[in-house]
């Protein structure tokens, strides 16, 4: 099959139509693409636009973010809802980062009809949104090319495209694709896009969520601290309370607890909404239990002769507390990210490529394959690519964990975001956005935080039933003690409400994707990758574990560990003249040299040249002597003799050191050998995976001696 250049439709090569362009053939599914992309003149004639075929719709992903859930029973309620919708093959809502994965056949259903199912269920979806003005729409089957060039976007949900006023409105997942790649979809489709606005909602909801529920905290707890006085007078009744107070205690209660109920306010929407609609939720639960109380405790202010006891303070201090809760969940659901935006914020921002034979810094996003990017030593490589020019080393430790550079030369790949410590690099690019290295490791982590273990389904499934269950329990219990057992109308009535407002299974909801989120984004931004939710709770079952060394138990930056002294000279001379060679170096082995100089105390002084020779070592003059730091080739090509030294080279070798050979106007001086070392809790780790009864593993490529 080959993809239709316009309307990105597959065709059959057999039956479409041809058409070439710069000497190249292309395939299209009517004939109005093929004028549309050659540029004849009937373009968007009537006859042609009813010639377009369209593919049959098959199997799509979406992933919509939702507002308003604050429990497990919310997420299993949506998600249940989903999954009873037709054409829905799967369906997957996680309350920690409020977002629901739905895949679908796209021929049955769409996201209109999950947005209809969510807000029946009572709660809201929400759009990151962008308004791009398209040139060259001039009917409606223009529109409608434009929208599916960007309806087949990973990450776009939603495009509503208008010829009229050139307008294209996208619903989309900015953590998946950003404008620039959409504009670039509706360019290739033929029409020219460029942005008017977008907005990122949903991080302005969240922190408009955040600051709402600390408003209504603080509301919340000022006016509920008087409480705790009035029932400290009720334990100690020396405690000093004005005459006009105590007689009207009652009264003052009741609008103390007004701005407290005004804070909790949702509490009783949401939860009154739910339990209507014969679905309650936790804020059912909060609702009835604490008006319960409060509806009992005015009938004690309006008739105290006939009721006894007042129950306003149970009130106010459950609303307090669970505003504190709701609030602490926000913030932690909003921190929740912040590993995969550390990931994203690896990436280059910008790359120097050569277009027109003129070096022109571009953003990221408007790299395309096969670009020629220029990059300068310190610089981050910004994509995958493979090297056409240049000798540098490069410092792949975000990817490989290893602290040594790896030399790169013509012909050798490079990876996006790791850096460019020495020479100047011509690369061209192989890979852009989703598909580099670093974008699939985004993937990865994203994939993983959104699945679920084990145990949250089981969870899911309790809290499917829990609210119903603890709400007959609570009616169960008031018959018991009330009807009979003989208990008074207050007593029985306090228990019914304890049930309601101590049921609260919120923790038990949250714990488990929280939990889920931070592991796997803690692991990654350590070099952890965990697969999904099933493999981090299996780990308890683990009796091996296997250890790559370097950077996991080793420190992954190389220190001096040996120096080794020739024809006379002390280590502190071979020290001093390694250091003034590589003072201002940013190789990790000629920083390990220079950090262990200072820390010796040894003075540095500055060299009168510098010179780095690809592949071998580096060369300096001072105080008008030559002086040579590098390998076993760079001394031979200044007919240096080494042969003295070769055990010894081999020999440190063999205990995986890295040995450079010292020399100073044409005489050997000495060795100095540089190696990553154990992190200082390396082997209290092992020790303790050990105490544990698992089997420890070292995976590395040094020889069994080392």
């Amino acid at each position: 099959m080959e993809i239709d250049p316009i309307c990105g439709m597959e065709v059959d090569p057999k039956k479409a139509l041809k058409g070439e362009k710069e000497g190249k053939t292309y395939y299209f599914c009517s004939q109005h693409c093929k004028d549309k992309f050659l540029g004849n003149e009937n373009l968007g004639n009537e006859k042609t636009e009813k010639e377009h075929k369209h593919v049959e719709k098959g199997s799509k992903k979406a992933t919509l973010t939702i507002s308003g859930m604050h429990c497990a029973s919310c997420a299993v309620k949506i998600e249940q809802g989903l999954k009873n919708t037709k054409g829905v093959k799967s369906a997957n809502v996680n309350l920690t980062t409020n977002k629901a994965t739905i895949e679908y056949d796209d021929s049955k259903t769409g996201i209109s009809k999950f947005e209809d199912v969510v807000k029946k269920k009572g709660y809201s979806v929400v759009k990151d949104e962008a308004t791009l003005h398209v040139e060259g729409m001039m009917s409606d089957h223009c529109a409608n090319i434009v929208k599916n060039s960007l309806e087949k976007l990973d990450g776009v949900v939603q495009a509503k495209t208008n010829f009229s006023t050139q307008k294209a409105i996208i619903s989309y997942d900015s953590s998946k694709i950003t404008i620039n790649e959409m504009i670039k979809a509706v360019d290739k489709a033929g029409y020219k896009a460029s942005q008017l606005e977008s907005k990122d909602t949903e991080k302005e909801l969240r922190e408009k969520e955040i600051n709402e529920l600390k408003k209504k905290l603080i509301l919340s707890f000022i006016f509920s601290i008087p409480f705790l006085y009035f029932m400290a007078v009720g334990f100690f009744p020396n405690l000093p309370l004005p005459y006009v107070i105590e007689q009207n205690l009652a009264w003052i209660q009741t609008l103390l607890l007004i701005p407290v109920v005004y804070a909790g306010r949702n509490f009783y929407t949401s939860g009154f909404k739910s339990l209507f609609n014969l679905s309650p939720n936790m804020d059912s639960l909060v609702a009835i239990g604490t008006g319960a109380a409060i509806f009992y405790s005015f009938l004690v202010t309006l008739m105290p002769n006939t009721f006894q006891g007042l129950y306003y303070e149970i009130a106010a201090f459950l609303i307090t507390f669970i505003l504190l809760g709701r609030y602490l969940e926000a913030v932690v659901k909003g921190k929740t990210s912040e590993a995969i935006k550390k990931l994203i914020g690896l990436q280059a921002k910008t790359a120097r490529v050569v277009r027109n034979g003129k070096e022109i810094e571009v953003p990221i996003e408007d790299v395309e394959i096969g670009d020629i990017v220029i990059v300068r030593p310190g610089e981050k490589i910004p994509t995958d690519g493979i090297v056409i020019s240049g000798h540098s080393s490069v410092d792949e430790s975000m990817v490989s964990g290893e602290s040594i550079p790896v030399e790169k030369s013509t012909g050798s790949l490079v990876i996006g975001a790791t850096i460019n410590k020495q020479g100047l690099l011509k690369i061209k690019t192989t890979k852009i956005g989703k598909d580099t290295f670093l974008s699939q490791i985004i993937k990865f982590v994203e994939d993983a935080q959104a699945s679920k273990a084990p145990i949250q389904e089981l969870v899911d499934k309790i809290s499917l039933y829990f609210v119903p269950v603890v709400m007959v329990i609570s009616i169960l219990a008031f018959i018991l003690w009330y009807f009979i057992l003989g208990h008074t109308l207050v007593f029985s009535l306090s228990i019914a409400i304890a049930i309601l407002v101590i049921a609260c299974p919120c923790a038990m909801g949250l714990a488990t994707p929280t939990a889920v989120m931070v592991g796997t984004g803690l692991g990654a931004t350590n070099g952890i990758l965990i697969k999904n939710a099933g493999a981090l709770q299996k780990t308890e079952k683990v009796d091996t574990i296997v250890f790559d060394k370097t950077g996991t138990l080793t420190k992954g930056q190389p220190e001096v560990t040996d120096i080794l002294t020739f024809n006379k000279h002390s280590k502190e001379d071979v020290l001093k003249y390694s250091a003034i060679v590589e003072k201002g170096s940013e190789h990790p082995l000629g920083e390990s040299i220079v950090k262990e100089a200072k820390e010796k105390k040894i003075n540095i002084p500055d060299a009168n040249s510098f010179v780095a020779i690809a592949g071998k070592g580096v060369s300096a003059i001072y105080d008008k002597k030559k002086i040579l730091l590098g390998s076993r080739k760079l001394m031979k090509d200044n007919d240096i003799k080494i042969l003295s030294a070769e055990s010894t080279m081999r020999k440190l070798e063999e205990e995986g050191k890295t040995a450079m050979l010292v020399a100073l106007d044409k005489e050997l001086i000495g060795i100095i050998a540089v190696a990553d070392t154990l992190k200082e809790n390396s082997r209290d780790a092992v020790s303790a995976l050990h105490k544990m009864g698992k089997t420890v593993v070292m995976i590395t490529g040094d020889n069994e001696r080392t």
